[in-house]
């Protein structure tokens, strides 16, 4: 949620200030931990439109509910049907697993620093950095998140800050620090421009 003190800051930069004005990030509903984990690494390496349209078939599989216990006793041949890959399966299935050991939820991961929790989560074979900052942007809701493992935050910030010219990631670290302490606030009106222009 765009908090008054996140807004303030952001309406510091010129460019984020428009964006502000622009676009409305916060419309997705919260989400189950798990249930978010399985959404991200279906959308590894895949558009969006190819993401969602995997995600809905996964969901018919799993009679619209993912669950640990769904994910560990689907069939594994429908998942693959529906758009997986082997290794997604096994990663969603891993991730599973790993939710029934150890306590990944908000609540178990409170007390945890954003490195902590990305050491957690990628201990997990299949979940990587990437995975792991959508977890804290979106499950953990961390307010101070930089993902540039992702090529559509990498885009739109290289478009709204570099005229299009490539930018380095020292680059683009730079052009955040201006949205410190709420990155990941900035983080979400850059995809909805990108989105936007797609």
């Amino acid at each position: 949620m765009l908090t008054d003190e996140a807004e303030d800051v952001l309406r510091r930069d010129p460019v984020m200030a428009r964006l502000l004005d622009e676009h409305d990030p916060y419309t997705e509903r919260r989400w189950d931990e798990f249930e978010r984990l399985c959404v991200s690494i279906i959308n590894q390496q895949l558009s969006t439109a190819s993401a969602n349209a995997i995600r809905e078939r996964v969901y018919s599989v799993l009679d619209d509910g993912i669950t640990t216990e769904a994910v560990l006793a689907a069939d594994e041949t429908a998942l693959r049907e529906a758009g997986l890959s082997r290794t997604k399966v096994e990663y969603m299935q891993n991730a599973a697993r790993a939710f029934e050991e150890r306590d990944l939820t908000r609540e178990g991961l409170r007390d945890h620093t954003n490195e902590e929790v990305v050491d957690e989560l990628t201990k997990i074979r299949g979940i990587g950095e990437w995975t792991a900052d959508m977890y804290l942007l979106f499950v953990l809701e961390r307010s101070d998140v930089l993902p540039l493992g992702d090529l559509a935050i990498r885009n739109g910030i290289q478009q709204l800050y570099g005229n299009g010219e490539e930018l380095t990631r020292a680059e683009m670290r730079e052009v955040a620090s201006a949205w410190r302490p709420y990155r990941s606030v900035g983080t979400r009106y850059v995809w909805a421009e990108y989105e936007a222009d797609d």
